[in-house]
């Protein structure tokens, strides 16, 4: 039996060794705070005198979108990573790569906003993720780690789907989870593909012009309406079986439960804290985090409810989420929300005071 690898590091250092390590062939990206460990450990790593894996500091985020477009339709697997801002600039790529149905990674480790906003944790795009924020009607896998470890084991979780749906995957973090230090363990080195395993594997992707096949040609333009339509229509059929197929969440304490809290990533470590605390207090409180924010895991928070006295939605934002779990419950229950801002991180205990003032003592 292989023994594993274990060892402290950060989250964004993590995603760099898992890149390595499940065969990447690129990363093309931009330095940017609070992610910007990604890049220097790549760079640190020199997986190209290693494994062949190409790392390119792009002149801006906008090349390297485009970058991860090109080595996506070439059956590569390729990523980029960068924070709130610079993932804004690569919306129109991303709906590029959706509308072509190139497989490619993203990480957001996301922090404030508005616009430039702070370098401190958010989770304030978590529409940005879900709803997508390019143009069309396209969707985005969306997987949100709350540990180290799963930013480590996302990395090729993300590709896996990525190639199984030929549609972008989003890894999104925050600065909590980018920044903070856990054990490890590290996955088993992955083999490159080699040039015949990706014809055989994407055959749909431009692998040049050889004289014994019509080249495929990658593109998300389409001047007839008709032909249009029926390509956004079998995008929508995809999208109905990731749905169907590809939910992924976790419940803790929730069998007994009378509230539930509902938190992903940073927010759900925080609200494991707020459960404790509760039920010291005699208050029955389960934790609901979901795992792939899109799809959404409607379904499991509508059979969850039943019988439930309320939810909490906390988040590091205005208030995101909650929307989509108020759809899913559908005003069977009260649905309420806790959130900061601006990159404040909060505390265990303003979240059960806002549980206890907002359901329990209502």
């Amino acid at each position: 039996m292989e023994s594993q690898e274990v060892k402290l590091m950060k989250g964004n250092e993590a995603i760099a060794h898992a890149a390595i390590r499940c065969g990447a062939d690129a990363f093309f990206g931009y330095p940017i705070t609070p992610q910007s460990e990604i890049i220097e450990t790549l760079a640190a790593l020199k997986p190209w005198e290693t494994t062949g894996m190409v790392v390119l500091q792009a002149e801006s985020e906008v090349a390297s979108i485009n970058m991860v477009y090109g080595g996506a339709g070439s059956g590569k697997r390729v990523l980029t990573t960068s924070s709130s801002p610079g993932i804004a600039l690569m919306q129109e790529g991303i709906s590029y790569m959706a509308g072509a149905e190139l497989p490619g990674v993203f990480v957001n480790v996301q922090r404030g906003g508005p616009g430039l906003g702070t370098i401190q944790p958010s989770q304030g795009d978590y529409f940005q993720a879900t709803r997508g924020g390019g143009n069309g009607d396209y969707q985005v896998i969306v997987l949100a780690p709350a540990s180290v470890q799963e930013m480590a084991d996302f990395v090729d979780l993300a590709f896996t789907l990525a190639f199984r749906y030929r549609n972008p995957a989003m890894i999104l973090s925050d600065g909590v989870i980018g920044q903070m230090m856990e054990k490890v363990v590290l996955p088993p080195m992955k083999p490159r593909r080699t040039e015949e395993e990706i014809s055989k594997e994407c055959p749909w992707a431009a692998m040049g012009r050889p004289k014994s096949r019509k080249p495929n040609i990658i593109t998300s333009l389409e001047l007839s309406s008709e032909v249009m339509e029926k390509r956004n229509i079998l995008l929508q059929e995809k999208y109905a079986e990731i749905e169907a197929k590809e939910v992924r969440c976790e419940m803790h304490q929730c069998e007994d439960a009378d509230y539930v809290i509902v938190a992903f990533g940073s927010a759900a470590r925080i609200a494991e804290k707020s459960v404790e605390l509760l039920r010291e207090e005699g208050i029955k409180v389960g934790l609901f985090r979901p795992i792939t924010l899109w799809p959404f895991p409607s379904k499991e928070i509508v059979e969850l409810s039943k019988g439930k006295k309320g939810i909490l939605v906390a988040e590091i934002n205005a208030g995101q989420m909650v929307q989509d779990v108020r759809l899913a419950v559908n005003g069977t229950l009260p649905v309420e929300h806790f959130g900061r801002l601006g990159g404040i991180v909060p505390d265990p205990s303003e979240i059960v005071e806002a549980l206890k003032s907002k359901l329990v003592n209502k």
